[in-house]
C-alpha cells in the first residue's frame, strides 16, 4: 500500500556505499552518524561532508545527522560545561548547513533520577528547563535560519511528557521531539514507564523523528526489528495518524539488519 509510511535508516558513511541504492531509489529518509564525536567535529569534518555529497548524488530525500552527545548533557549546572555543549551544538549545525541536512538528533536531559526527584526538590522541574535553555538558546536562531530541526530523543526518560513540554517551551520550529523505541522499551521494562506506543501518542504534533530499534526491555539493544519484544503493531498504530511528518529511522547496531528489518515491517503490513 502506497499510503504506508516509508522507512529510512541511520548509518555511518562507511555503510552508505552499501545502502545508497536502497536509500536513493525511493528517496528514503537518511540520518548520517559520523558527526557525534568531538574528535570528528574538532577535525576535518568537511572531508566527510564532501564524501557524503558524492555518495548521495541524485538524493533529494530528507537528510539528517545524529548530533554530538558523548560525555555531556544539555542541562549541566556547570557554566563552563554548558559553554562546551553549546559549542558542540554549533558544530553540529555547521555540519547540517554544509550538508543541507534539515534535522539533528540531540539527547534529552531527563533521567530516572529526575523523574523520582522532580517534586522532592522544589526547583527540580524548573531547573532542568532553565539549564537546557541556557545551553540551547544561543543556537536557536542559527538552527531556524538553516531550516534545521533539533529533535530531543528520549534516553533515560521515564516521563513521556517532560521532554515534550521542554520542546514546547522554546516556542520554535527548530526544537521538536524524537522517540527511540528501544529506549522507551528499556524504560518500560526496567523502570516501570509506559509502553512504547504511549511515548509516540503523547508526543503528538511535536513528534518529528523516530528511531526504530528492537530490544528486550532491559538494555539498549539496537537489535534488528523482530528480534526483541517491542509491540510493533501498537507502535505503528500510534504512528498512523501522524502521516509522513515523523522520519522513521532504522537505528540498528548491526547495519546488516537494515534490509531484513524493513522486510519484517513490510510483511507486518505497517511500513514500506
Amino acid at each position: 500500500m502506497t499510503d504506508l509510511p516509508l522507512l529510512g535508516a541511520a548509518m555511518p558513511l562507511a555503510s552508505l556505499e552499501q545502502y545508497k541504492t536502497w536509500i536513493i531509489d525511493d528517496q528514503r529518509d537518511l540520518e548520517i552518524q559520523d558527526f557525534v564525536m568531538a574528535d570528528v567535529l574538532n577535525g576535518d569534518w568537511e572531508a566527510r561532508v564532501d564524501r557524503a555529497k558524492a555518495l548521495l548524488d541524485g538524493y533529494t530525500g530528507r537528510l539528517g545527522i545524529h548530533g554530538p552527545f558523548w560525555g555531556f548533557g544539555l542541562a549541566s549546572q556547570d557554566p563552563d560545561i554548558r559553554a562546551v555543549v553549546t559549542r558542540r551544538m554549533e558544530q553540529g549545525l555547521a555540519v547540517c548547513e554544509a550538508l543541507g541536512a534539515t534535522q539533528m538528533v540531540i539527547h534529552s536531559p531527563y533521567s530516572t533520577w529526575h523523574y523520582n526527584n522532580r517534586d522532592n526538590l522544589p526547583e527540580a522541574r524548573r531547573q532542568v528547563v532553565e539549564l537546557t535553555h541556557a545551553t540551547l538558546d544561543p543556537v536557536i536562531a542559527r538552527a531556524e535560519a538553516a531550516n534545521v530541526t533539533m529533535v530531543l530523543e528520549n534516553i533515560e526518560d521515564k516521563d513521556t511528557d517532560a521532554r515534550c513540554l521542554l520542546a514546547d517551551s522554546f516556542d520554535s520550529p527548530s526544537v521538536k521531539v524524537s522517540v527511540d523505541t528501544g529506549h522507551a522499551h528499556y524504560a518500560h521494562g526496567s523502570t516501570g514507564a509506559a509502553p512504547v506506543d504511549y511515548y509516540i501518542t503523547r508526543a503528538g504534533e511535536q513528534l518529528h523523528h523516530v528511531h526504530l530499534q528492537d530490544a528486550d526491555g532491559f538494555a539498549d539493544r539496537h537489535w534488528a526489528i523482530g528480534k526483541g519484544t517491542v509491540n510493533w503493531h501498537a507502535v505503528f498504530a500510534a504512528l498512523a495518524p501522524m502521516g509522513s511528518r515523523p522520519r522513521l529511522i532504522l537505528e540498528l547496531r548491526d547495519k546488516g539488519g537494515i534490509l531484513p528489518s524493513a522486510a519484517y515491517l513490510q510483511q507486518l503490513g505497517v511500513a514500506r
